[in-house]
């Protein structure tokens, strides 16, 4: 899990207790400020960081903060790291191809560095990540707010390990704790074995066109209970008489529910461009995927039924045709026209029925 730095030198004084005890029970990794005091008062939890001007002497149990502005500052640091063995961390504000360079000298060089980028584009931070890469110090990127701590996070598919955020009250603590929590856990996938198929003619179909390219053993949990999901395969196999769609499912009927992050599903109908959705791997990996739009058409269905070995029926409404493929054990790639009764696939089985998506325990009878 990613961690969060709290900077509370610009949080008003009557908001400041606030953030302090939504800092401490939300478990950020450090609170940062210039009042060693103030630093002193902080339970052992938090990590301690002290804003230093260049030449300030150490602060017990502190993390030094201080600028890097030249290679002149970066040397005194790893000095102090390497030889007396001072926890360091190092910022160095972005401007330009010197001070980025200096940033991943940095990265490199200490145990922590914080950066701050001058413009508005990403690619600075990139580079940063790349160049740090591997190396055992951590990186933790200043952000303005809450949406740019998003971006951050998602640079490069990993971001940085750390984000700064000088927040306005404790809901904006909590609000960074929920942007860097993994959202997106191992699920057991189970095996269903097919009972029948029915065709059951024209319908409404939806295919997810997302933004990302899906792995040959990977896509998304679709099912018509709220309960049961079968696991439908992307259009990254080659097929006989049309190019691939590496960024495709075709999920299913549009009254069909898509299985998604924090347990909760959402139906077909609803998906839009920007919304999110939960990719899924033969093994049960799962990653959030942003949908780039959504494709409705009337096709010919086909009805999927089969049943968990503790007996749980489940149903899938497809597109009735050959090149529609749902994923068994082992990543097998199953074409939906030549499922028969006795062939397994991979699904997945929740525990609770939904209200608006959201998991509810009461009764809720669905076939």
């Amino acid at each position: 899990m990613k961690f969060a730095w709290i900077d509370l030198r610009t949080v008003p004084d009557v908001q400041r207790e606030a953030v302090v005890d939504a800092a401490v029970h939300a478990r950020v990794d450090a609170i940062v400020h210039d009042d060693v005091s103030l630093l002193d008062t902080l339970p052992a939890t938090v990590k301690r960081v002290l804003v230093q001007p260049d030449g300030a002497g150490a602060g017990e149990g502190l993390v030094r903060l201080r600028t890097v502005g030249g290679e002149t500052e970066l040397n005194a640091l790893k000095s102090a790291w390497y030889d007396d063995k001072t926890d360091i961390a190092g910022l160095v504000h972005v401007r330009d191809d010197a001070t980025l360079t200096l940033a991943c000298e940095s990265a490199r060089s200490l145990p922590y560095t914080v950066v701050e980028f001058r413009d508005p584009t990403k690619i600075p931070l990139e580079i940063v990540i790349a160049a740090a890469d591997g190396s055992p110090g951590q990186l933790i990127c200043q952000a303005a707010d809450l949406e740019e701590a998003q971006i951050i996070v998602d640079v490069l598919e990993k971001g940085s390990e750390g984000v700064l955020l000088a927040p306005r009250d404790a809901n904006d603590v909590f609000g960074l704790m929920e942007i860097l929590r993994d959202k997106t856990p191992q699920l057991s996938l189970t095996k269903l074995t097919v009972e029948s198929i029915e065709h059951c003619g024209l319908g409404d179909r939806v295919c997810i066109d997302t933004c990302t390219h899906f792995g040959e053993d990977e896509g998304m949990l679709v099912g018509s209970y709220s309960q049961g999901f079968i696991l439908c395969c992307s259009e990254t196999h080659p097929l006989p008489y049309m190019p691939t769609r590496p960024f495709r499912i075709n999920a299913g009927a549009l009254h069909s529910y898509v299985f998604g992050q924090d347990n909760r599903t959402n139906y077909l109908s609803e998906l839009k461009a920007g919304s999110t959705v939960l990719g899924v791997g033969a093994d049960g990996r799962t990653r959030r995927i942003v949908v780039g739009r959504i494709k409705l058409e009337s096709r010919p269905l086909l009805s999927i039924k089969a049943v968990s070995e503790d007996g749980v029926g489940v149903n899938l409404i497809v597109q009735d045709d050959w090149h529609v493929r749902v994923l068994g054990p082992g990543g097998a790639v199953l074409n939906v026209t030549e499922l028969t009764p006795g062939t397994q696939v991979l699904g997945y089985l929740a525990t609770d029925q939904r209200h608006v998506g959201w998991p509810v325990g009461e009764f809720c009878l669905e076939k």
